[in-house]
């Protein structure tokens, strides 16, 4: 079955921000650079009755569109295009007066929606119906899509498409009573980075088409991917990071020369850096993202609006994590990297073109529906085999991850992970 098959696509149209708003009439540009986009699914599961075809399209339908309408009134780089005008350097985001999000709304003809929500392994290609496409050609390419994928009397999903370019992780958590930061002037770039990411980029991008193009044109944001290709999410509750905290301290040399910081983040990504290493039999890169507003200098405001993440890697052959020292040296390796970092953000970040892994909390948009987020799926992780991370959707204080990997690699991990006493 195609996997198009599995949704039946009922309305596509454009929503623009509100009306109310008096910026929404004026035209809106910022200077950018080019970025894939990240591909994300937030789902919601609702009641018998409250899911029903005739109720969602009649109640939870016009909430959403009222809703997104209003939220692009605080947000119009949303609204708009990616562009690249004559004479310009780099692409810009323009907003034009009745520019709108392009919004699909589908309904699943599958019935596993408790398996998607679900920590169990299952295909990478279910999810992919369930993602928009964003509109783009080689003068323009659209910043934002949404698909909204009803699953009858069990449940729904919100999928995203969006630029990087022109938001990061951050921007999800404002909240409309902060007006967001369109100054770009308040960047300082004295080395010009920006030319030289945007290039590298570039010539990423661009290889297949003619010398010095002005296309927008990026990769398939759905590269193909292999049936084989499955997805699994993994849980660390406190009391995992805690044990692993101090497994991590009996096996690392603490001096007044060298300290260690074991905070979640790194202990989360070592461990899961471990583990990895007999299914994939490799050299093991560790790349992250991690965002600069505060620590730029002079900082950066908090409601700045925009990409403002520098990518950071190290990597090790895969015997260095074998072992049974391969956990604290994963440790001391990501720990090193973030004690580098702390020496100044942008030091040697024209090394580093990476995509990221992130550890945000995602669980808490509120769309005008009377339903928290279920679960929160990034699908673009599978171009890469990245690792998506994120605060336990019950705020306990956990972590979780998820993997997209080949499915005989994804057993090797699930078997080495059960293996181990801190996980139940």
């Amino acid at each position: 079955m195609a996997i198009f098959e599995t949704v039946k696509i009922h309305e596509i149209t454009r929503v623009i921000p509100s009306s109310d708003s008096p910026q929404s009439i004026n035209e809106f540009s910022l200077p950018l650079t080019k970025f894939p986009p990240a591909l994300a699914l937030y789902w919601y599961q609702l009641t018998n009755s409250n899911s029903t075809p005739s109720y969602f399209n009649s109640q939870i339908l016009p909430t959403l569109k009222q809703s997104l309408s209003l939220a692009l009134a605080y947000y119009l780089p949303l609204a708009g295009y990616l562009k690249r005008p004559l004479g310009s350097s780099k692409p810009i985001v323009s907003y034009t007066p009745n520019d709108g999000v392009t919004l699909t709304v589908a309904e699943s003809n599958v019935a596993n929606f408790d398996t998607l929500i679900s920590n169990e392994m299952h295909q990478a290609t279910d999810l992919h119906p369930l993602v928009p496409h964003l509109i783009l050609s080689d003068d323009k390419a659209e910043i934002l899509a949404l698909q909204i994928t009803l699953f009858p009397h069990q449940g729904f999903c919100i999928g995203t498409s969006a630029r990087h370019s022109v938001v990061d992780g951050n921007t999800r958590k404002y909240v409309h009573e902060l007006t967001p930061s369109f100054d770009r002037s308040i960047i300082k770039d004295p080395t010009g980075l920006d030319m030289l990411f945007l290039n590298k980029w570039l010539a990423i991008f661009d290889e297949a088409q003619e010398p010095n193009t002005r296309s927008l044109k990026i990769p398939h944001q759905f590269p193909p991917v292999s049936q084989e290709m499955v997805r699994a999410r993994f849980e660390f509750s406190s009391k995992d990071v805690q044990q692993l905290r101090e497994k991590a301290l009996s096996k690392l040399v603490i001096t007044n020369e060298k300290k260690y910081h074991p905070s979640t983040f790194v202990l989360t990504l070592a461990y899961t850096a471990t583990c990895l290493v007999k299914p994939k039999e490799k050299v093991i890169g560790l790349y992250f993202g991690m965002d600069c507003r505060s620590r730029l200098d002079p900082p950066v405001p908090l409601t700045y609006f925009g990409n403002c993440v520098m990518n950071y890697s190290s990597s090790a052959e895969a015997r260095n994590f074998m072992g049974g020292n391969g956990f604290g040296f994963a440790v001391e390796m990501v720990s090193d990297t973030i004690q580098k970092i702390k020496k100044g953000v942008v030091e040697g970040a024209e090394k580093d073109v990476s995509n990221f892994y992130t550890l945000k909390p995602v669980y808490e948009g509120d769309f005008g529906v009377m339903s928290k987020t279920k679960k929160v799926e990034m699908v673009s992780i599978e171009r890469d085999e990245a690792v998506f991370m994120a605060e336990s959707r019950d705020g306990s204080g956990g972590v979780e991850i998820v993997l997209a990997l080949r499915k005989h690699e994804m057993e090797k991990f699930t078997a080495l992970e059960m293996t181990v006493p801190i996980f139940r």
